[in-house]
């Protein structure tokens, strides 16, 4: 008997890695219906990471009513895995602020907001995660993290100390950031990140040149956000400490690798000091 490893990754915007080894299966029994199959999805932080690994854990899958990129409610999800050794949740980006979430008619990466990840991460401490992981990819967002971390309580203030709105165009404004209602359990949570390392927020390789064409942003539409994420960085240097620029992983996901690390990691390390 023939024996079939199926492991694949998913295609973006299309079938998740779950479904496409689904599919080779079926395809493969139309011609070999003895073969014995196995199938292990591979997956990489973005689309069908949640589910892949609640399903190789055995976990339980939730889902969850987010704000989508778009401003608009969609369908999401995170999951508990099974058999961890502290209680730890997963979810993926890219079930609350992927491309796909966005439509080709309003794909602007000036509007977008990852306001929908902070909320799946409140959904997940609300069930009493000790851990969360958080894979990171296929995004259609490019504010920073800075809509994440305005769905847990960060305040991002203008110079007349109003609060900014959604999307990564905002963040040209920023004056001051605000930490002083930052969910506090976030304090007692370990927070791991399944990016991409060689990303940056900033520079000629930053994220809003390299990524931003396929997230709908024309030539100048690029040179404004890069400039917007010039000046976020320069605002979390001065008022956190943290030089996010080129730091490894801070451009994953439109930024959000910045966000998870200067707005949660980061403002817990400088409270505990």
């Amino acid at each position: 008997m023939l024996r079939i490893l199926i492991a694949p990754s998913g295609f973006k915007e299309s079938l998740e890695a779950d479904e496409v080894a689904d599919c080779i299966a079926t395809g493969i029994l139309r011609v070999m219906p003895d073969a014995n199959i196995q199938k292990a999805p591979l997956v990489d932080g973005g689309e069908g990471f949640t589910k892949a690994l609640v399903k190789a854990t055995d976990g339980t899958l939730y889902a969850q009513t987010v704000l989508g990129p778009v401003g608009q409610p969609v369908e999401s999800h995170f999951g508990l895995l099974g058999g961890a050794p502290v209680k730890t949740a997963v979810l993926e980006m890219a079930a609350a602020a992927g491309l796909r979430l966005v439509p080709r008619d309003a794909r602007n990466p000036l509007t977008t907001t990852t306001y929908g990840v902070g909320e799946l991460i409140k959904a997940a401490l609300d069930k009493g995660a000790e851990r969360i992981l958080i894979g990171c990819g296929d995004s259609g967002t490019n504010d920073g993290g800075a809509g994440m971390a305005q769905a847990l309580g960060v305040r991002f203030l203008d110079a007349a100390g109003c609060e900014l709105g959604l999307g990564g165009d905002q963040l040209i404004r920023l004056h001051a950031i605000d930490v002083s209602d930052r969910d506090s359990r976030l304090d007692q949570v370990q927070i791991d990140v399944a990016c991409n390392w060689h990303n940056v927020l900033c520079g000629p390789k930053g994220v809003a040149r390299v990524f931003g064409p396929q997230k709908g942003a024309s030539p100048e539409t690029v040179e404004q956000l890069a400039a917007a994420l010039d000046h976020y960085a320069a605002v979390i240097k001065r008022d956190l400490g943290l030089d996010v620029k080129e730091m490894p992983g801070s451009g994953a996901s439109g930024g959000l690798g910045t966000g998870l690390h200067a707005l949660l990691y980061q403002v817990r390390m400088n409270t505990h000091n």
